[in-house]
């Protein structure tokens, strides 16, 4: 029902910035409630970055406030992550997660996501 596709890991310095995309392959767009991103590290449980509900309101970690910005563009049904000055404790796979339909349940929570992308590898050195 929806298939998501990750692009734009890499490497990275600190101090650096690199954008992450996510591409959604979903007929009715505008029926997601939730897009987020999502990242785990090794040895680490899977933690939220930042996340939209219906389009428009955003919430981050508060690791990443100030720093990394969430966006859409509904025309290109893409979700983004702008990662700016980015850390060494950055280094992470990150996915891209969507909550098709309504939910009660928080969009920064992952047990909320029904579909999730393959995960794009980022890492950060100083």
């Amino acid at each position: 029902q929806v298939q998501l596709v990750e692009s734009g890991g890499g490497s990275v310095q600190v101090g650096g910035s690199l954008r992450l995309t996510c591409a959604a392959s979903v007929h009715i767009y505008n029926n997601i409630y939730c897009m987020g991103w999502f990242r785990q590290a090794p040895g680490k449980e899977r933690e939220v970055v930042a996340t939209i509900r219906r389009e428009t309101t955003t919430t981050y970690a508060d690791s990443v406030k100030g720093r990394f910005t969430i966006s859409q563009d509904n025309a290109k049904k893409n979700l983004y992550l702008q990662m700016n000055s980015p850390k060494p404790e950055d280094t992470a796979t990150y996915y891209c997660a969507a909550v098709w339909g309504y939910t009660p349940m928080s969009c920064m929570e992952a047990a909320t996501y029904g579909y999730w992308g393959q995960g794009t590898q980022v890492t950060v050195s100083s």
